[in-house]
């Protein structure tokens, strides 16, 4: 009886329903301004799911490129209820990142980084908050050693510890991406704490590893399914526990801190919580109470550096072994400038520019690995005239990094592993201005001339030791460069034998 009541009534509103459906209609367009008619070309959205229905969130960023074939450089697509501005190409992203830097330079903050960073840090903040943290840490990265002497003897001094990791496994397969992110968090910590960590300290693992496991859920399609629906929060198991595991580390750097707060002298300054700690001890006794040197801060500002500095550099390095054992040919150049120029000592920063073929296959490596296929997205700050086309204030905004560096334009041949795209005729090292894989603009990676040097260093020390190939029994063909992951790309799960170079020699006189 209950069912056939449930019917009647569904029938009886049938007609209430059509007419509330057609009076919308009829307010939509009474509504719509003429700037509507300017905004960009894209699907047409479906109510409620908008165009859901064509995209594939689990590759999101393939979707995107296929749409922008059809739709051109700018289009706007429907993420459920919100509309989403892309940008495709090099040319297009660099108009709008770094020619118009003010107009897209906000930060779309999604429920999910609004749920763990509550509008502190650097990377899911704006206004005041957010330039007052960017200028604090890229001066205090600055004072501990980006890209200089201070930094390249603790990056030198970490390879170390990863070269014997590696020699434990004499040549069998293995997993690299726990020791490389081991040895990646290694610097941060170093310039964050003021010390690194050993790899099999049970605290130090579990944080790593939960972030490179956060870092996984954040980009499932679970997760974008909540930031375009943040009511289904409650229902959703993946981000009850994203939301465990990010409080659990959270709470870890709280006692990290606080044992750094319970020795803290203003005079001695081991890194950037103390560099954190001096300028808040200042601002008191100066009477700035309410700035934006809070506690808060100093833990979201960490936790970014963190996921910032830790799963991108490392997973990049996991992509560069892969693609040696894959492309023997390239390994063998590498080997061979590394032995002629270095003669056996350790790479030094210095030495890049006498490694032109091993500096330009780190950068083919960084292009085609296109680890983050779209920039964090990005929201309009004002209206926007661009490109022909009107964007209203607060338009979110994605770049597809993945079409800059695929853009047939720009590259010679886009989808292929090679390293001549960064050499000239003389086989000198050139810029190509399509290289981004930092972002540009206001929101690129503070932390680059850091990653740079890490990547330089790990990448060129490895292969001075090592001869990277596949297990017993696969081919280099066989070797799966299948992506795998939403916000970070990471190569598909394998294995691969760390031949010691020395060891080698000694078999093949």
């Amino acid at each position: 009886m209950a069912l056939v009541e449930t019917l009647l009534l569904n029938v009886s509103s049938t007609g209430a329903l059509l007419a509330a459906l057609l009076l919308l209609l009829v307010i939509y367009y009474w509504l719509r301004s003429p700037e509507d008619d300017q905004e960009p070309p894209g699907p047409k959205p479906l109510p409620l799911v908008g165009n859901l229905h064509i995209l594939d969130l689990k590759q999101l960023h393939v979707s995107l490129w296929n749409l922008s074939k059809k739709y051109g450089s700018v289009f706007k697509v429907h993420l459920g209820p919100k509309k989403i501005v892309v940008l495709s190409g090099f040319k297009t992203v660099k108009q709008a990142l770094v020619n118009q830097a003010e107009e897209f330079g906000e930060r779309d903050i999604m429920p999910i980084f609004q749920d763990i960073n509550k509008r502190h840090g650097i990377l899911f903040a704006n206004g005041d908050n957010w330039k007052t943290m960017r200028r604090f840490a890229l001066s205090t990265l600055k004072d501990f050693g980006m890209g200089k002497k201070l930094s390249e003897e603790k990056i030198i001094q970490e390879t170390r510890y990863l070269r014997e990791v590696f020699e434990t496994y004499q040549g069998n397969p293995f997993d690299t991406t726990q020791p490389l992110n081991y040895a990646v968090s290694n610097i941060i910590s170093a310039i964050v704490y003021g010390n690194r960590f050993e790899y099999d300290d049970p605290k130090f693992k579990e944080m790593v590893n939960k972030a490179n496991q956060n870092i996984l859920r954040i980009g499932s399609a679970v997760i974008q399914i909540y930031n375009m629906f943040p009511v289904l929060g409650p229902w959703l198991e993946t981000r009850r526990l994203l939301m465990e595991s990010m409080e659990s580390n959270i709470s870890e750097m709280q006692v990290l801190v606080d044992r750094l707060r319970e020795t803290f002298n203003p005079l001695d300054c081991r890194g950037l919580v103390d560099a954190f700690l001096i300028q808040k001890q200042s601002l008191e006794q100066s009477g700035e109470n309410d700035s934006q040197f809070n506690d808060l801060n100093l833990l979201m500002t960490v936790a970014n550096l963190f996921v910032a500095g830790t799963d991108t550099t490392g997973t990049t390095l996991r992509w560069g072994l892969l693609l040696m054992a894959k492309y023997p040919h390239i390994h063998d150049r590498v080997h061979e400038e590394i032995d002629r120029v270095l003669d056996g000592r350790e790479p030094v920063t210095e030495d890049r520019k006498n490694l032109p073929y091993t500096d330009a296959v780190i950068h083919e490596i960084q292009r085609l690995a296109n680890i983050v296929p779209l920039d964090l997205p990005h929201k309009t700050s004002c209206d926007v005239n661009f490109n022909g086309y009107f964007i209203k204030k607060g338009t979110s905004v994605l770049p597809l990094l993945t079409s800059v560096f695929r853009d047939e334009n720009e590259w010679e041949t886009p989808n292929t592993f090679n390293p001549e795209h960064f050499l000239n005729e003389n086989g000198q090292l050139i810029k190509r201005d399509a290289f981004m894989p930092f972002s540009a603009g206001r929101r690129m990676c503070l932390g680059e001339g850091l990653a740079r040097m890490e990547l330089f260093l790990f990448f060129t020390s490895l292969l001075q030791c090592f001869h990277f190939t596949p297990p017993p029994g696969v081919s280099e063909d066989e070797l799966d460069l299948t992506a795998v992951g939403g916000i970070i790309l990471n190569p598909s799960p394998h294995k691969l034998c760390a031949v010691s170079r020395a060891e080698k020699h000694n078999h093949n006189p």
